[in-house]
């Protein structure tokens, strides 16, 4: 029997529930990412502001983590899905923007 899943536990259809962490939680979805998944606030074909979201999400998770002293494993599900969506021209221009503090938005 297939378990039905949450955030931080496994309910089996036997009545076992299981508790996971939230990190083993976001490990076995990075483990098993294959391309973006539908994100409801870009419902449209063109997919530009959902890489770029994305790109903006993972440094903010890195600098909100980093800050906190936390580890940003995390992190790498925004990174993973801006690397599918976003053209590699644009990721490289961003992070020079970045490297030289002239990236146009607010991380």
């Amino acid at each position: 029997m297939r378990p039905l899943r949450t955030s931080s536990l496994t309910v089996r259809t036997t009545g076992q529930i299981e508790q996971r962490k939230m990190s083993d939680v976001i490990e076995e979805k990075i483990q098993n990412y294959r391309t973006a998944p539908f994100d409801a606030r870009f419902p449209n074909t063109n997919q530009t502001r959902n890489c770029y979201q994305n790109y903006l999400d993972f440094h903010r998770c890195n600098k909100a983590l980093t800050a906190k002293g936390l580890d940003v494993a995390p992190c790498e599900w925004y990174q993973r899905v801006f690397k599918s969506l976003c053209p590699i021209g644009w990721v490289e221009k961003w992070n020079d923007q970045v490297e030289n503090g002239s990236f146009p938005g607010r991380i």
